[in-house]
């Protein structure tokens, strides 16, 4: 497919019609193939390849996603009109739903258009449909406010069974007739852990009182404990270097935070205890005297990086989860964002909201960073896009930039502040000029899972990047704005509370090959 084409999905319910418009070189219309009912669904293979489409006309259709030839179907077996269709994550099969009083959900063969496996028994009138990200299992939701887990291949529901909040809230955990147990955030809904291992349903689950372990009772006859802390570390826990790189500034699900020696990880400070909930954001001051942080409680508190005390307590304004935060160059304020979709400016001192809110995003704040001179502030956010504000007046001056497909997790500042690195939900990472908003390298893949965290090192020739597959990557920017590239290095680290410093580019000491060590 030529590059230069952007391709547009239109449905047209009331024709009956799927085309694909090629919108930028003005090509017009290509229809595809008519059902012979409105159009309900649509979604593209993975690789990009293919679209399928499914129908009132109670069949589903495979398109080349190029010419628009029909390349398999019409798949026929559903008794009611098709209410979605979906891919698997590796592209071999389809799955597709139906508004039918039963059977309403079948597996397809992606290639053949044979159905593999269906239909699915126990839940009617299917309204969604999708496959989880090792394509084993598919979720669907119905008119009777029901969600289920099946296994993708026999087609056995999971029903849930049972549901329990984490003591701060942040969690929710569910028991299933699948025999698993799963961790789900409250604020994205995002399923971010799975516990396996019983041999039957799980009848009963429950959080201990510290937050720090589940309990699980089954009809396998055996009741298990689960690790909460370490399977979550990596999506809860928020990390700093000091800007000496001597210490590493960490919070946990306790509300607590704590402060580590870089070079022999000895806990040397902490717990740091006065939040009431999650704290989801921690930065030092750029003299690393102090340490702000930000929580699911709504405020931010500043704390001496050596005592522990909370010096200036309490920033409140925000009417959400407080989700980043971070100090501005001079180290006069504090920038924060959060779940209320609005970013908000404070005095580092008296803890004075000096500007904002700004409210630019349309979905929770999710990273905050200013720019190296102080004058800019950047915004990433659930809503998939990324902004650039005045820092005291509010003003935007740049954005919406766009092209992330899901949630942007992070977003920082080259050194020259010509460009920003984003990571995002979609596991792929951009660079962006900052100026124009123009996306001038990326998507960038590796990443197996949602990339959590991005950072240039101080000369702005590296990217290292951070990610719940439990691996860290380091990226050398060469030539970037005439190759649009960025070159992988070939080293990584697998662990879930590592935090990075790379000889020469981002500061510390280097091991093994000299790109990076691990801590903590």
């Amino acid at each position: 497919m030529d590059t230069q084409l952007s391709i547009l999905l239109l449905i047209h319910l009331m024709e009956s019609t799927l085309s694909l418009a090629q919108g930028t070189l003005g090509f017009g219309m290509q229809p595809l193939v008519r059902h012979t009912g409105p159009v309900t669904s649509v979604a593209y293979s993975p690789d990009g390849h293919h679209i399928i489409s499914g129908s009132w006309d109670e069949t589903i259709r495979v398109w080349n996603a190029t010419t628009g030839q029909n390349m398999a179907g019409p798949l026929k077996g559903h008794t009611h009109y098709v209410t979605c269709v979906a891919y698997s994550p590796d592209g071999t099969h389809i799955v597709s739903s139906s508004h039918s009083q039963d059977g309403a959900i079948r597996v397809w063969n992606a290639t053949t258009g044979q159905c593999v496996a269906g239909s699915f028994q126990g839940q009617s009138e299917v309204t969604c449909v999708a496959y989880s990200p090792d394509s084993t299992h598919i979720a669907s939701a119905a008119y009777d406010f029901t969600i289920r887990v099946w296994n993708a291949t026999t087609g056995v529901a999971g029903a849930v069974t049972c549901v329990a909040y984490s003591p701060n809230g942040t969690h929710i955990i569910s028991g299933s007739e699948d025999k698993n147990i799963r961790v789900w955030n409250t604020i994205t809904a995002q399923c971010i852990a799975e516990f396996q291992g019983h041999t039957n349903w799980v009848a009963s689950v429950a959080y201990s009182p510290d937050g720090h372990h589940i309990v699980s009772g089954s009809w396998d006859d055996t009741i298990r404990v689960w690790n909460a802390i370490e399977e979550l570390a990596d999506e809860d826990t928020s990390v700093a270097y000091s800007p000496d790189g001597s210490h590493i500034v960490s919070s946990i699900q306790d509300n607590t935070i704590r402060v580590w020696n870089a070079i022999t990880g000895q806990c040397v400070a902490g717990p740091f205890q006065g939040h009431t909930n999650l704290v989801s954001s921690v930065a030092y001051s750029p003299d690393g005297i102090h340490i702000v942080s930000g929580s699911w409680d709504r405020t931010i508190r500043v704390w001496d990086g050596t005592t522990g005390q909370c010096v200036v307590c309490l920033f409140q304004g925000h009417k959400a989860a407080v989700t980043s935060v971070a100090y501005s160059p001079d180290g006069t304020h504090i920038v924060s964002g959060s779940a209320d979709e609005t970013i908000r400016v404070w005095n580092a001192t008296t803890s004075q909201c000096v500007a904002g809110p700004f409210n630019w995003h349309t979905e929770a704040v999710t990273s905050v960073a200013y720019s190296p001179d102080g004058y800019h502030i950047v915004s990433g956010s659930q809503d998939c896009t990324i902004w650039i504000c005045h820092a005291t007046v509010g003003q935007c001056v740049a954005g919406p930039f766009q092209g992330h497909t899901e949630a942007v997790t992070s977003v920082a500042y080259s050194p020259n502040s010509h460009h920003i690195v984003s990571g995002s939900w979609d596991k792929t990472i951009r660079v962006w000029d900052a100026i124009s908003g123009q996306c001038v390298a990326g998507p960038f893949q590796g990443h197996i899972d949602w990339v959590t965290s991005v950072t240039y090192s101080p000369d702005g020739h590296y990217i290292a990047t951070r990610s719940r597959d439990h691996s860290i990557k380091v990226w050398r920017v060469q030539e970037l704005v005439s190759f649009g590239s960025l070159y992988v290095e070939d080293n990584w680290i697998q662990s879930s509370h590592v935090t990075l410093s790379v000889r020469n580019h981002f500061g510390g000491s280097g091991s093994g090959s000299g790109l990076i060590r691990g801590a903590i």
